[in-house]
Parts: structure tokens; C-alpha cells; sequence
């Protein structure tokens, strides 16, 4: 079974970036976040296509830690439903990975 997992989660502003982003790692539920400025996001949202710049942020973390990662995210974004989407890392640097675990509380 993949322990670590990749979240995408997108930000309507660099301060709401930088909240959940220092909020995630200071809570434990991230061992490190990397905020990707200047994307767009075309999307679908109650019938309407919107185009929108957004601030994209890549969380590593554990796959036993999405289910409350989820609910804090849900609680600290403006988004009435924030972009959250977990993928297995199928691979990686065994050091960095144990770095992950050493962080993030199970």
C-alpha cells in the first residue's frame, strides 16, 4: 500500500496560500507545502464557466492523515468546496519519505 500522498489544493489569493499553508505543516497535518503562483482555472461552477487566477498548493503528507487534513481545510478556506484531491506517490526518496513520516503525526 502508498503511505504518502501528493494534495492539490487550490487558493483564491496569496494570503489564504500562505494560511493554509503554514497552518497544514504547523498542525502537523503536512510535512511540507509548495505554493505555485500564477496558474488559471477554467471551470464549471453552477452552470457558468469561470476563468480565474488561483495560487496552487502541493502538500506532502501521509495517506492516514487526508480524512483529517480534509475537515481542517474545510474549515480554514474561503471555498465554500476548495479543490482537495489526493494522489499516491507511487515512489520516492526513501530519506524524504521518512522525513515525512518523522513530521506528520499517525
Amino acid at each position: 500500500m502508498n503511505e504518502h500522498c501528493i494534495i492539490y489544493i487550490t487558493a483564491g489569493s496569496k494570503e489564504e496560500a500562505d494560511k493554509l499553508s503554514r497552518g497544514l505543516v504547523e498542525e502537523k497535518l503536512a510535512f511540507c507545502v509548495n505554493t505555485v503562483p500564477g496558474i488559471q482555472s477554467t471551470y464549471q461552477w453552477e452552470g457558468k464557466i469561470h476563468v480565474d487566477d488561483e495560487i496552487l498548493l502541493i502538500v506532502k503528507t501521509r495517506q492516514d492523515r487526508y480524512e483529517t487534513l480534509e475537515r481542517w481545510v474545510k474549515q480554514n478556506h474561503s471555498y465554500d468546496i476548495p479543490e482537495i484531491i489526493s494522489l499516491p506517490i507511487q515512489k520516492g526518496l526513501p530519506e524524504y519519505l521518512q522525513a515525512i513520516d518523522d513530521w506528520v503525526d499517525h
